[in-house]
């Protein structure tokens, strides 16, 4: 009986232990046209990008360097600033102003763990 009640506790756990992050993924397909060659033709050639975002309320933040979003279900998720990164609102037009804690906003990147590539950051007003 004991194995039974275990065997259940543990399947009612492991999804919560298997969980993924609260980000999104937005999959943009390009194909480009064929090029013609004197002998044959090149078949299209396909590219898929994906954009994975976070969102939640910034705890830390310093331009160029690092971004720390508190994400409602992971918690606290750190990105790095490798280059500039653009800081839009929701219309796309550039922020000016520094980001403050408790500003919420969505960060825009590319890859996974220790690659992702942050594209830019959206400041939900």
């Amino acid at each position: 009986m004991k194995k039974v009640i275990i065997g259940l506790a543990c399947a009612a756990v492991a999804p919560f232990a298997f969980a993924q992050t609260s980000s999104t993924t937005e999959q943009t397909t390009t194909t480009a046209p064929a090029t013609e060659r004197t002998t044959t033709t090149a078949p299209a050639t396909t590219t898929t990008t994906s954009t994975t975002y976070t969102s939640g309320a910034v705890t830390t933040y310093e331009p160029g360097k690092t971004i720390v979003v508190r994400d409602e279900h992971e918690g606290p998720v750190s990105f790095a600033l490798h280059a500039p990164v653009r800081v839009v609102d929701r219309a796309g037009h550039v922020v000016s102003r520094v980001l403050t804690p408790k500003d919420r906003v969505k960060v825009y990147y590319t890859g996974t763990g220790e690659t992702r590539v942050v594209d830019h950051v959206e400041v939900d007003d």
